[in-house]
Parts: structure tokens; C-alpha cells; sequence
């Protein structure tokens, strides 16, 4: 039982990454950075997009419009925090 634990703990922890990777594509591409016409960039682009873009379009559906500012990458975040949080309190590890 501990090891479903721990695979859905990494689960998070990987997802908690590809979120923050994805955030930090958004700010590269934005500010002409990174050029998405390079292969190697635009194939990571599209994996961590394709990852990340149905969490954060659910979110978006919920969020006042904030003038361009978009805070769905911080909610996911504070929820995948809050997953591992309470999957770590209530799991019954038994060591």
C-alpha cells in the first residue's frame, strides 16, 4: 500500500514541475526569448502545453478576467501543495 503512496506522491511532484516549466516557457516565448520555430524547442513546448493546458483552461473558466495577468499556473500549484499535504497526513504508512 505504501508504494501507491508513494507513486501518486511522485505523480504530483512531477506534475508540480511541468507547471512550473510550462510558466517559464510562457515567459520565454512572450518576451521573444525562446523562438518556437526551433524544433528541439517547439517539440518541449507542445509536450509541456499538451500536459498542462487542460488543467489550467478548467481554472481559467472559474477566474475573473485579471487584465491579462493569468494566475492559473499559482492555483495549480497551491493545489498539488495541498494534495501531497493531505495525501501525506492521511495515508497510513506503516514503516
Amino acid at each position: 500500500m505504501n508504494s501507491l503512496y508513494f507513486l501518486l506522491d511522485a505523480i504530483l511532484r512531477l506534475y508540480f514541475w511541468v507547471v512550473i516549466l510550462a510558466a517559464i516557457f510562457s515567459w520565454l516565448v512572450g518576451l521573444g526569448i525562446v523562438n518556437r520555430s526551433n524544433q528541439i524547442v517547439a517539440m518541449f513546448y507542445e509536450a509541456v502545453w499538451n500536459l498542462t493546458n487542460p488543467v489550467f483552461s478548467y481554472i481559467r473558466r472559474y477566474l475573473p478576467n485579471l487584465g491579462g495577468i493569468d494566475i492559473s499556473p499559482i492555483i495549480v500549484l497551491l493545489a498539488i501543495q495541498f494534495l501531497r499535504s493531505l495525501l501525506a497526513e492521511y495515508w497510513p504508512l506503516n514503516f
